[in-house]
């Protein structure tokens, strides 16, 4: 059975920083993606960042691309997103999302979408206040 565990979030003063990690079991994600999305109060869930788990290539929203990065650890089976320059529009749940429908390229723009992704964690709170 596949889980996703989110952890590291909280709270934190505008232009600081915060590194979520996202814990994998169940199943190897060789080959496979693993997003970041987020979903702030009264809005729908949005794509934040993802990584082909094999290559490590990376594609970034717009609004964090430069300030947000992705890190995989092999030995753990973990992702971590390393969030900088942190503003108050990034508050928000997020979530971490597993995709398992093929082996994916980084250019494939159905990784930004909610429907790609087979299995999700159970979110955690990122507050960023001003």
């Amino acid at each position: 059975q596949v889980q996703l565990v989110e952890s590291g979030g909280g709270l934190v003063q505008a232009g600081g920083s915060l590194r979520l990690s996202c814990a994998v079991s169940g199943r190897s994600l060789s080959g496979y993606a693993l997003g970041w999305f987020r979903q702030a109060l009264g809005k729908e869930r949005e794509f934040v960042a993802v990584i082909i788990w094999t290559g490590g290539t990376t594609n970034y929203a717009d609004s964090v691309a430069g300030r947000f990065t992705l890190f995989r650890d092999f030995a753990k089976n973990t992702v971590d997103l390393q969030m900088n320059s942190l503003k108050p529009e990034d508050t928000a749940v997020y979530y971490c999302a597993a995709a398992f429908g093929h082996y994916y390229s980084i250019r494939e723009s159905s990784l930004a979408s909610l429907n790609t992704y087979d299995h999700w964690g159970q979110g955690t709170q990122v507050t960023v206040s001003s």
